[in-house]
């Protein structure tokens, strides 16, 4: 589920304000040397198509969103295919604040329609949420679930960890959906079911069953642990401990 994006955050003039790490393994370019810098100015050249930069151009003037594809340039010269969406942001008024951009090299992810974050997605158009704020509650949410791995308590629900991400049930929803294309049960269950499948194969659990295992990793139902594994793996728990141990 995760996948190389490179994020960049500009101002209403198009100059860079901040850039992920991702863009700078891309592109070469360190988040100092981007900063202050128009993105076509560093990134475009000779061989960057005049009718992808036409259409860009047109959008960001439109104030509209926008997903493309475009020969891009690494700081070595080297280029590379860049599938882009590119976002306006606005304040509650209604005035353009921000663009920003999610790029991936098609170099390394020759196929983007798997990746929900880079699908021209207006399902919340009118949402308050921006889409870098998005972003910095996703990358939150991998913390708590990858280092705090809140999943493995039973009891974890939506509003619990909006509040852990100092945000509410509408926006954290949202985002979860926006980039992982899942909502947020499916995305804890996943996180899960996981964890159950490296202690089926961890000698250490071995004393336990399979629904044992499971409530360690947080599943509290145990019609929903085998229905859940099943979809995700396509085997019952038990065809995958003797498939895999």
């Amino acid at each position: 589920m995760s996948f190389n994006i490179a994020v960049i955050l500009t101002d209403a003039q198009k100059k860079i304000l901040w850039v992920n790490d991702t863009f700078s393994i891309i592109t070469g370019y360190s988040s100092a040397e981007a900063i202050g810098r128009v993105p076509g100015k560093i990134l475009q050249g000779p061989e960057s198509e005049l009718e992808a930069i036409k259409r860009m151009k047109k959008a960001l003037e439109d104030q509209v969103p926008i997903k493309d594809q475009i020969t891009n340039y690494r700081k070595n010269g080297e280029i590379y295919p860049c599938r882009l969406v590119i976002y306006p942001v606005f304040n509650p008024i209604g005035k353009l604040t921000n663009f920003i951009a999610f790029e991936v090299d098609g170099n390394e992810v020759p196929e983007e329609e798997h990746i929900p974050l880079m699908q021209l997605n207006l399902k919340y158009k009118n949402s308050g949420l921006s889409p870098f704020e998005g972003t910095r509650i996703y990358h939150a949410l991998l913390d708590l679930v990858k280092n705090k791995k809140i999943y493995l308590d039973p009891d974890l629900s939506l509003k619990m960890t909006s509040d852990m991400l100092a945000t509410n049930t509408k926006y954290l929803s949202q985002t979860v959906n926006q980039h992982t294309g899942k909502n947020f049960q499916q995305f804890i269950n996943l996180h899960r079911i996981e964890a159950v499948k490296e202690k089926i194969n961890d000698p250490q659990f071995r004393h336990l069953t399979l629904y044992g295992i499971a409530h360690h990793c947080g599943f509290k139902n145990k019609s929903t642990f085998y229905k859940v594994f099943k979809e995700v793996t396509g085997l019952t728990p038990k065809a995958f401990m003797e498939t895999y141990r």
